[in-house]
């Protein structure tokens, strides 16, 4: 299967076509990303009548820079448009409890499906294709079904062979890069990046699966291939560090410093992530990402 052939769906957030279930679904907590405590279905007070924020521009100056770094990967819009056919909880109370409690469901699917998406395009990750787009299709399937269905569904059972061909994925597209830079190194002898001639100020050890790298300074380090899957990057200094083919599948970013970073092939990197960090206009994102509109003030 070609690399180029990853299928099409919509996994970013139209908020046009949703009636706001993030708003209302979701529950959330009074701390530095909500202003107040909100249970789960209960309607946010700053939801207007067209589904929309009434006070979307200032929302971290107002306390809730949660709602600004949540993307529901397109997952709000489908169940509105698709699963519910266009209806809404204000029109349909009966529909009501159905569409918050499939609302997480569906959105856990969708973001899966990103994933999916990123490893069909890994080159170096052909062999895997086939078993790619089958896990694909497994997905997609359960996000399209009924209400009941997606409400019975088993999650962790569906999640478990697409998470073991997402990690497998990685690994050869690490091990490709990896091959990749030593060629270019041999040949030029010099470093492939600025991150490359850096000494690296925390045990090399450190950066693995589910590390606590809370706070950590990485500023140029060299991190390309490096296996930071669920690790705690919460207000690391990741400034001018070199990510490529680092494998970032949920892991915490959050206020983490990333001006001059290069991310451009960083693996699984996924615009919530993004937008919880801090960067600049010298931060190398995938052309698939965005450029968050609060960087500007939140660097140097």
């Amino acid at each position: 299967m070609s690399a180029t052939a990853a299928p099409e769906r919509a996994l970013a957030a139209d908020c046009a076509s949703c009636s706001g279930l993030c708003c209302v679904a979701l529950a959330f907590a009074r701390s530095a990303d909500f202003a107040f405590d909100k249970a789960a279905g209960e309607e946010c007070v700053n939801l207007d009548d067209g589904f929309g924020c009434r006070i979307h521009p200032q929302l971290r100056e107002r306390g809730f820079k949660g709602c600004t770094v949540f993307d529901c990967f397109g997952a709000g819009q489908h169940v509105t448009r698709h699963t519910f056919g266009g209806g809404s909880w204000r029109d349909d109370a009966g529909a009501r409890a159905g569409m918050f409690a499939v609302f997480p469901i569906v959105r856990q699917l969708h973001e899966l499906l990103w994933y999916l998406r990123e490893a069909l395009a890994m080159p170096a990750a052909a062999t895997l294709h086939d078993a790619l787009r089958a896990s694909w299709d497994e997905v997609t399937e359960a996000a399209d079904a009924d209400p009941a269905l997606i409400l019975e569904l088993d999650i962790d059972e569906l999640r478990a062979p697409a998470a073991a061909l997402l990690r497998e994925a990685a690994r050869l597209t690490r091990e490709a890069l990896t091959r990749q830079a030593l060629t270019r190194e041999a040949l030029t002898n010099e470093p492939a990046t600025r991150a490359a001639a850096t000494p690296l100020r925390v045990k090399r050890s450190r950066l693995s699966p589910g590390a606590d790298l809370l706070g950590a300074d990485l500023r140029g380090a060299d991190l390309r291939g490096a296996e930071l899957r669920g690790a705690l990057l919460i207000g690391a200094d990741l400034r001018d560090a070199d990510l490529t083919g680092a494998e970032l599948i949920g892991a915490d970013l959050r206020d983490a410093r990333l001006d001059g970073a290069v991310l451009d092939r960083a693996l699984y990197l996924t615009q919530p992530q993004v937008d919880a960090a801090r960067g600049d206009a010298s931060t190398v994102l995938p052309a698939v990402l965005s450029r968050p509109s609060h960087w500007a003030s939140a660097s140097h």
